[in-house]
């Protein structure tokens, strides 16, 4: 195992980190099961909060050259090694904490018991949505989902994608608006309801991926049109494509199943504007992802968004954006030479674990799975508050309390709703 472990485990160099007050920026999900539960499975944000706050820019390395002025300094990429996520002084810092919680994750939610005013619940991947009349109540849980169904539980995993998301939010409103109602918990978003477009916006930047509908797996065998994108042959695995290419997927019973374009127009997921416009807003938000993950020598893979519709009829961007549950990142130092000698790219996100269970296991098809082992959760948990605090340049707060994490959000999200009742 200590080999296995040590096969999978990447490191970074560390970067400068500011620290920070979490929570306090906004964050929008939401997650369309099927077209039977649209009108519920839909998010739209009223927004009442002041402006979002910004946070410190990430921790990029600015560079001055000689000549040149403080005002025309150059941002060189930073450079980062898989050597450093072994021995970071960081991760030396919260692993204790990690594995401290690894009994102690939430990975299930009743709200509907101790918050006042809720009617129902639908329970998704990894997010628990409550109807609250006038708005939902969505909460993300430490659930870790793949090959459509629930793999195991990760410490701290519903905190960090909440506020990953968050970050990114707040650092992509001139590209696309998104609508926060508020975040009271750092597992929690509450959200008007509205309607949400059946269709994941799903952009690849390369030809990667190890499930059903990952774009190499259907490569291989043969698919040379998928989803509107006509592919050539010769392509590799992992190989860079030479462009983005955006492969929708709509939301069956129980599995993601692809679709081109004309098929949602004419299937009347959503109409050709619609379309039009939140094709242009997905591929501009990975665009500007693929930027900012550069920047710190990280490589931003592929991706998926989704979108609302507001009551004046905006298009809003919701659910989570960039994080590791929704997005494949690499380190782009090693990956240029490791492709060339058809090694796999180093990762930081939640591939490792996926590519475990398809190794020890049938995970699409066995009824019971094996149990994650425990130094893979506890190395996804750190792979998770990693790539928040390299992306955001800001410390993470996973200090344990006393209080139940289950308690806390009732009583946070209680606060809230009671507030917003009273507007």
């Amino acid at each position: 195992m200590a080999q296995l472990l040590l096969r999978l485990v990447s490191g970074m160099a560390q970067c400068v980190r500011s620290t920070l007050n979490p929570l306090r920026t906004p964050h929008t999900v939401t997650r369309t099961v099927s077209a039977k539960n649209s009108a519920f499975a839909s998010v739209s944000f009223l927004r009442t909060l002041p402006e979002f706050k910004k946070h410190p820019k990430p921790c990029s390395l600015v560079m001055s050259c000689q000549g040149k002025s403080q005002n025309q300094q150059e941002k060189r990429p930073q450079q980062v090694s898989l050597d450093d996520l072994v021995t970071s002084n960081r991760k030396g810092e919260v692993l204790g904490t990690i594995k401290d919680s690894l009994s102690n994750c939430l990975s299930d939610t009743n709200l509907l018991e101790t918050v006042p005013g809720l009617k129902s619940r639908i329970k998704g991947k990894v997010r628990d949505i409550y109807d609250a009349g006038d708005y939902l109540i969505l909460v993300t849980t430490d659930r870790l989902s793949a090959f459509d169904r629930n793999l195991a539980s990760i410490p701290f995993k519903g905190q960090v994608l909440n506020e990953t998301s968050l970050w990114w939010f707040n650092n992509t409103q001139h590209i696309t608006p998104n609508a926060i109602v508020s975040s009271p918990d750092r597992n929690v978003v509450i959200a008007k309801k509205c309607s949400v477009f059946p269709i994941e916006f799903v952009v690849r930047g390369y030809v990667t991926g190890s499930t059903d509908t990952s774009l190499w797996t259907v490569y291989k065998k043969g698919v040379r049109n998928y989803c509107g994108n006509a592919l050539s042959d010769g392509l590799v695995k992992n190989q860079k494509l030479p462009a983005n290419i955006l492969t929708p997927t709509t939301k069956a019973e129980d599995h993601d199943v692809p679709i081109s374009p004309n098929e949602i127009v004419e299937g009347g997921f959503m109409t050709q504007a619609e379309f039009d416009e939140a094709s242009m807003k997905a591929l501009s938000l990975f665009e500007f992802g693929q930027r900012v993950a550069k920047e710190h020598g990280l490589i931003l893979v592929d991706t998926k968004y989704e979108f609302g519709k507001s009551s004046d009829g905006s298009i809003l961007l919701i659910d989570e954006i960039h994080t590791p549950d929704s997005s494949r990142y690499w380190l782009a130092g090693s990956y240029e030479e490791r492709f060339q000698k058809g090694l796999e790219p180093e990762n930081v996100d939640k591939e490792f674990i996926r590519l475990w269970f398809k190794e020890n296991c049938n995970p699409y098809e066995d009824e019971v799975l094996p149990a994650a082992p425990a130094e893979l959760v506890t190395e996804l948990a750190w792979r998770y508050i990693f790539l928040y605090e390299t992306i955001t340049g800001s410390r993470i707060d996973i200090l344990p309390t006393q209080e139940p994490i289950h308690d806390r959000i009732s009583r946070n999200t209680s606060q809230a709703l009671s507030s917003l009742r009273q507007l």
